[in-house]
């Protein structure tokens, strides 16, 4: 499905530590990426369209995603670059993106979750802002879109996770009773607390899809990006973010160096045995002992099933 291609000229790597060793020249790929319009999104769909992938970004605001399909195509010569809207705080609107999708596209050979949001607010179903689009609002996405992936296989499910799920776990009587991962008011320590749980669901996530997709010939993994300087905190105070910007402008890597470890997950030959696990820096990384427990995974998979509907 590949198509290995020299690297002399298209340079991967950044001024940070991560480079990739492969490099692809994607002859009929089609892939979408959530969340694209802006930071590790936007460096990942760049990467992959000067590859020549037809690139779909699947974006809430209509205005960045049609600015960030302008400066794609420009910079990578690939006029393959659309906007699809997608809002994944609104399970409906994944369902419309999906319907959209189906009737447009032919194939599908990569799902990139890379959406994400910390701060404050409900999604239109009433779910905590982070649980419901970091996990809920993937978890639809990527069971509607499971048979056009299987149709495509061999194909991938890539999803940024990060390394604070270690500080994570799920209540799940809360959830029943909150329809949220964390209890009462927000502060700032509360919207880090129910980001770390999100992306504890992304890790058990991706470990029981890849028993539910075992034998498909569709492989899954999810990762840590790095500390990197986006603007995922745009919804928390400002005071928070004025405390926080002038240390990632000193200490976090760029977007472009953050996508490195997603596109590892897109590109690297060879992965399907270790679909399932948790990559860090390019490479397979430990997860905590609840990102482990495959019985809390089924568990999630199960309620989220009974959450979206599906």
């Amino acid at each position: 499905m590949w198509c290995v291609n020299s690297c002399s000229n298209h340079n991967l790597t950044t001024s940070n530590i991560f480079s990739l060793c492969v490099c692809f020249s994607f002859c009929n790929i089609t892939l979408v990426c959530a969340g694209s319009n802006t930071g590790i999104g936007k460096a990942t769909a760049l990467d992959l369209a000067k590859r020549g992938a037809r690139v779909i970004l699947a974006c809430r605001s209509r205005e960045r995603a049609e600015a960030a399909v302008y400066d794609i195509r420009r910079e990578s010569g690939n006029n393959q670059v659309l906007f699809m809207p997608l809002d994944l705080s609104s399970l409906q609107s994944v369902r419309d993106f999906v319907e959209t999708f189906l009737k447009t596209e032919p194939r599908l050979d990569f799902l990139i979750n890379n959406a994400g949001i910390v701060g404050p607010g409900r999604t239109q179903e009433g779910f905590g802002m982070e649980f419901g689009v970091n996990h809920l609002g993937h978890f639809l996405l990527t069971l509607l879109l499971l048979e056009r992936l299987k149709q495509s296989a061999p194909s991938r499910v890539v999803t940024v996770s990060s390394l604070v799920h270690l500080l994570g776990h799920i209540d799940f009587k809360l959830l029943e009773s909150t329809k949220d991962l964390v209890q009462g008011d927000r502060n700032t320590l509360k919207n880090l607390q129910a980001y770390a749980h999100s992306k504890l669901c992304n890790v058990l996530f991706t470990r029981e899809l890849a028993n539910q997709l075992e034998g498909t010939n569709v492989s899954c993994f999810c990762l840590h990006p790095g500390v990197v300087q986006t603007e995922l905190g745009r919804n928390m105070s400002l005071i928070h973010q004025l405390l926080v910007l002038p240390i990632a402008k000193l200490f976090f890597l760029d977007p472009e160096g953050g996508a490195q470890t997603t596109l590892h997950c897109v590109l690297k030959e060879g992965l399907e045995p270790l679909s399932g696990r948790y990559f860090s820096h390019c490479a397979v990384a430990q997860v905590s002992a609840k990102g482990r427990d495959d019985a809390l995974a089924k568990k999630l998979w199960e309620v989220s099933e009974r959450l979206t509907g599906i």
